[in-house]
């Protein structure tokens, strides 16, 4: 078996969501900061309980030379936080961010955007 074997992408996605979205806000706020943003459950929440939800997200970069930068995770407490977390990071030298996400009930998804 082969790791990609267990990652689901929006291909395999049923009623809940679980696919990362990942959105990027170019020079944002007063700081003028670069933002990725991923969030797990956009247009239909996904469900936050003990017996069902998101356990964790975690972002990756894909630099323009090919190098995979881990930019970061985080968990989530059932019922207590939502899937939502945002990355400040300077979009140079990036092509592409991957982002996963974990439901205990449904197992690894992923997506990835090109910048």
């Amino acid at each position: 078996m082969q790791f990609a074997e267990v990652l689901k992408s929006a291909e395999s996605e049923g009623k809940e969501k679980h696919v990362p979205t990942i959105e990027i806000m170019r020079e944002h706020g007063s700081d003028k900061v670069d933002i990725v943003h991923v969030l797990v459950g956009k247009e239909t929440p996904h469900p936050n309980t003990v017996e069902h939800h998101i356990a964790w997200a975690q972002l990756f970069g894909v630099k323009t030379d090919g190098q995979v930068v881990d930019l970061g995770r985080a968990e989530f407490g059932p019922a207590l936080t939502s899937p939502n977390i945002s990355f400040h990071t300077s979009l140079d030298g990036y092509k592409a961010f991957c982002a996963l996400s974990y439901c205990n009930v449904h197992g690894l998804w992923q997506n990835c955007i090109e910048v």
